[in-house]
């Protein structure tokens, strides 16, 4: 059903079955590009149970907390090597302001979250508690500062609230509140989806906008990422990489959303009960996702040609139907296989473009569309896409090999998809992976794996993420169907050996 398969090499040839048909050709001398750990972000936004419940249960919950963050999250996090966190939003960044989240929180206003399911918020979660929460599970924090609602003030002064040393009266009322040194917070989005939700701008006034934001939003050199338009929307990216172009210093980012939908914006099939026509269009629609990627790298290639400016993936993943009896405002669903493999085809995707790819977040990481991680109580669940975030993260900075797919087709009625996905890195240590997927709802498939430009094998493995279903899922207080299994190992002294896999051969 579906091969996702990370093989560790050392100087060696590498052949996966023998069928002719599928074959994949790796460079192992040829690497030049990193691919940043950056790639392997995630998203966290004020958005049903993301943050009150997910991330936040408060210092008197019964469930196990440090400081009110939920321990059993942080410590599964902690197995994907969670590499940067953005928040708050989203669309909710753009209602969001800060100083309302800062400060002791029984004096904290509330806020109605309009965007989101239409409820109340304590802010008892605010800048302090998610940069505590980015320390502890020691990822880099990402923080969208609103455009839509704010002013350029108190954008500016919350990036000096954040990073400033300086005696300042920012610098003063972060001490008040108990911290006293700055964070150094890196990475800053100068407003979200300003197209639409973050205030329904036309490209030329955010383009101005945006310089005027990035101008004062300047304490401790951020590196600021701009609104990127919807994903087809390539007169957006042109028009704001023209604007910015004489202005190099205001801009290092360029972000870009894409969401896969089974059927299009809006047509939203189950999370867990699908037909091949839903299962092959969602692949069909994941891979749309690389020619609207290419088409707007070569307009930053044309823009930006010296690659100053990273593509900053920050949404994407699948987007089903809520789950039944859930709050529809909520965005909670279920994770199965389907999401797995689609999880997998995101990630070598932006793996294979680690040129101009410097950070992709998925959307998002607990309890709303393609989680890493769902909870209720003081349960948790560990999702399908968490094990391919487990997986794949031995690309974290390895260098990208480069690699040539040759692939049958996965076939449904008169519609074709090449069936096999991939992409390799080697790390530090000289230690080769690569990363297969097999998008084939029906058939198996054998590879071969021609391995070039290194010396003699010295051992090899191999691990798999499936399931017996294609819809299978892990689920609260049930044995986890979906997780990584040991595949084969071999010290392959001899290249002859071989491990029977069920009709599949590794050699």
């Amino acid at each position: 059903l579906f091969l996702l398969l990370v093989l560790s090499t050392i100087l060696m040839n590498v052949v996966v079955g023998q069928e002719k048909s599928n074959r994949i050709v790796i460079n192992a001398d040829l690497g030049k590009e990193t691919i940043s750990k950056f790639i392997y972000g995630h998203f966290a936004e004020h958005l049903g149970y993301c943050i009150y419940g997910g991330i936040y249960v408060g210092e008197d919950s019964n469930i196990p907390n440090t400081r009110g963050i939920r321990n059993d999250v942080v410590d599964a996090l902690k197995e994907i090597a969670p590499s940067v966190m953005r928040w708050p939003g989203g669309c909710f960044a753009d209602t969001y302001h800060w100083k309302d989240g800062v400060g002791p929180k029984d004096q904290r206003p509330s806020i109605v979250n309009v965007t989101w399911g239409g409820v109340t918020e304590d802010n008892s979660f605010g800048t302090h508690e998610f940069l505590d929460f980015c320390e502890l599970i020691g990822a880099e924090p990402y923080i969208c500062a609103n455009v839509g609602s704010g002013t350029v003030q108190e954008a500016a002064e919350w990036v000096e609230y954040v990073n400033s040393s300086a005696k300042s009266p920012m610098t003063e009322l972060r001490k008040k509140n108990g911290r006293e040194e700055p964070w150094k917070v890196k990475y800053w989005a100068v407003g979200n989806e300003s197209w639409g939700c973050g205030g329904n701008m036309t490209p030329d006034y955010y383009a101005d906008l945006y310089k005027r934001f990035s101008t004062y939003m300047r304490a401790g050199r951020p590196y600021r990422v701009a609104s990127g338009g919807t994903d087809p929307d390539f007169e957006w990216t042109e028009t704001v990489l023209k604007k910015t172009q004489k202005f190099r210093n205001l801009i290092q980012g360029y972000s870009f959303h894409y969401y896969t939908f089974c059927h299009g914006w809006g047509d939203k099939t189950a999370a867990t009960k699908f037909t091949e026509n839903d299962w092959f269009h969602t692949m069909k629609n994941t891979l749309v996702m690389e020619e609207r990627l290419e088409r707007h790298i070569a307009l930053m290639d044309e823009y930006d040609p010296q690659n100053r400016i990273g593509l900053i993936a920050d949404e994407w993943g699948n987007w089903f139907t809520v789950e039944p009896g859930t709050n529809p405002g909520f965005l909670y669903q279920q994770n199965t296989v389907r999401d797995a493999v689609t999880a997998s085809l995101y990630l070598n995707i932006f793996n294979n473009h680690a040129r101009r790819v410097k950070m992709a977040n998925i959307a998002q990481f607990v309890n709303v569309l393609q989680a890493m991680i769902l909870t209720k109580d003081e349960q948790i669940v560990k999702t399908p896409t968490f094990y391919v975030f487990k997986m794949y993260k031995v690309h974290h900075d390895a260098t990208l090999l480069p690699i040539d797919v040759s692939c049958d087709d996965y076939k449904y009625e008169d519609m074709t998809l090449p069936s096999i996905s991939a992409s390799a890195s080697k790390d530090k240590d000289g230690v080769i992976h690569v990363s297969l997927c097999n998008i084939d709802m029906n058939k198996s498939r054998s590879v071969e794996i021609d391995l070039r430009g290194t010396d003699k094998l010295s051992k090899s493995s191999g691990e798999i993420i499936t399931s017996a279903k294609e819809n299978d899922f892990n689920d609260f207080g049930q044995p986890e169907k979906v997780n990584i299994c040991l595949l084969y190992t071999s010290d392959a002294a001899d290249e002859e050996d071989s491990v029977d896999l069920g009709g599949r051969r590794i050699i």
